[in-house]
């Protein structure tokens, strides 16, 4: 069977050639062929690629955070933050995947968070399960989901234990590799190299997926301080866009706002050096003021009692347009992140997109569905002004404004970060007792 392109004689209906087997009754070499209409339903839809949607300023919206969101739902282990998921309970991912893709998300990306070989391996996760095996069902996952609508699959790699128990480039290097494996034989639309606290391993990252030929995009989790070694963001980004990226910024780690800050640093970096890049943004969706250098990591918080600090709706579309006013053009989001959040950055930006999300026909403009609501005082608030002016409660009497980090400004080579498969000992518990009572006594 081929293809002929849509031709004006033929009024624009897409058509193509069918070659039939010979005809028993003819000579052997001759055969069938004539043309015939090819329904659109049919045809699989041409979508445009993600730097040709960012070459002519289109919004594009990331998504949220799957280990957090599935975390919660019973679906991922806190602590390891691995993505098994897509193997074990598919239909989890899949939902979540899918209430992204309606909230406005127009790039699925793959579950493959700290889905390498040597971080699977690590701390007595099940080893049943491959890296390839986890890999390749994230990759179909994403696919599924993404064709259902306007979206791109974006392969994702993210900082290995490797690096931090000091490995070698190469040995770094053949860790990604592994992993672009499957994104290649599963033709992913473009590569995100992600969540690097370094930028040394994120260029180590981008090289291996600049090599597909494919769009890469490069994001550190890192503020406006820099990295762990104290690189600055502009420098980061211009070392990350000579590797090869085509897209950089940050995810994770820190609040909307800060990242916002951060993504403008690394802005002004590229510029000064006379060099192009796309930007993106994908924070947290909780605030983070008292965050230091590593993030909200650090917060005594972390992981399982951050929900006083998640950003609101409203928050949300703050943040979207502080970061579309950047100049910043992919917007989306990491931990914390819900469907919901999403859909207010695609509310915010519907005049942009030229669109509302399927999502936001269960959801009045700036909380205007209230108008409905059978109390009075409530229907009162249905409007914008009583939402951006508010000023949310924790309902907590006791709740302190801010929290005291307790990093212990430890980084790659400290024996500390050294990695292994064993569960951590009574000995090494003890040991992180000591290093805690100490790290509080000198605060």
């Amino acid at each position: 069977m081929t293809s002929v392109p849509p031709s004006p004689s033929f009024n624009n209906i897409n058509w193509h050639l069918v070659q039939f087997c010979p005809d028993s009754a003819l000579e052997p070499a001759v055969a069938k062929c004539f043309v015939v209409p090819l329904k659109r339903e049919d045809m699989p839809p041409v979508k445009k690629g993600i730097l040709e949607r960012l070459n002519t300023g289109e919004v594009v919206i990331g998504d949220g955070g799957f280990v957090f969101a599935l975390e919660k739902r019973g679906y991922v282990k806190a602590g390891p933050w691995t993505p098994e998921a897509s193997v074990t309970h598919p239909e989890a991912v899949r939902q979540l995947h899918r209430e992204f893709l309606r909230s406005g998300s127009n790039v699925m990306q793959t579950f493959t968070f700290y889905a390498s070989d040597d971080k699977l391996e690590n701390r007595g996760n099940d080893l049943r399960l491959s890296g390839q095996q986890i890999n390749e069902a994230a990759c179909d996952l994403a696919r599924e989901v993404a064709n259902e609508g306007d979206a791109l699959v974006a392969g994702g790699v993210s900082q290995t234990p490797s690096y931090l128990s000091c490995k070698s480039e190469a040995e770094v290097k053949a860790t990604f590799k592994k992993q672009l494996d499957v994104f290649i034989r599963k033709n992913v639309d473009f590569l995100i190299a992600e969540y690097f606290e370094h930028v040394e391993e994120a260029e180590w990252a981008v090289h291996v997926l600049k090599s597909t030929g494919k769009p890469v995009a490069a994001t550190l989790c890192i503020g406006p301080e820099g990295d762990l070694n104290s690189v600055s963001p502009g420098d980061c980004a211009v070392r990350l866009v000579k590797a090869g990226a085509q897209i950089v910024g940050v995810n994770c780690h820190f609040d909307p706002m800060t990242c916002v800050k951060t993504v403008k640093l690394m802005k002004e970096g590229v510029e000064r050096a006379g060099l192009k890049a796309h930007f993106m943004v994908q924070p947290l969706a909780y605030h983070t003021p008292d965050c230091n250098r590593q993030g909200f990591i650090d917060l005594p918080e972390f992981p399982f009692a951050l929900e006083p600090r998640i950003l609101t709706r409203w928050d949300m579309q703050q943040y979207a347009r502080a970061a579309y006013n950047a100049g910043i053009r992919y917007i989306g989001g990491c931990c914390g992140f819900e469907p919901y959040h999403i859909r207010a950055v695609a509310e915010e930006l519907a005049t942009e997109r030229g669109f509302l999300p399927a999502a936001s026909e269960k959801h009045g403009t700036w909380g205007s569905g209230l108008d409905m609501h059978t109390k009075p005082w409530v229907r009162a608030r249905s409007r914008r002004e009583y939402w951006e002016q508010l000023q949310p409660a924790s309902g907590r009497p006791t709740c302190p404004s801010m929290s005291r980090p307790e990093g212990w400004g430890v980084t790659k080579g400290h024996a500390d970060l050294i990695q292994h498969r064993e569960a951590t000992s009574e000995q090494e518990i003890q040991h992180l007792l000591e290093m805690q009572k100490k790290a509080k006594a000198s605060a």
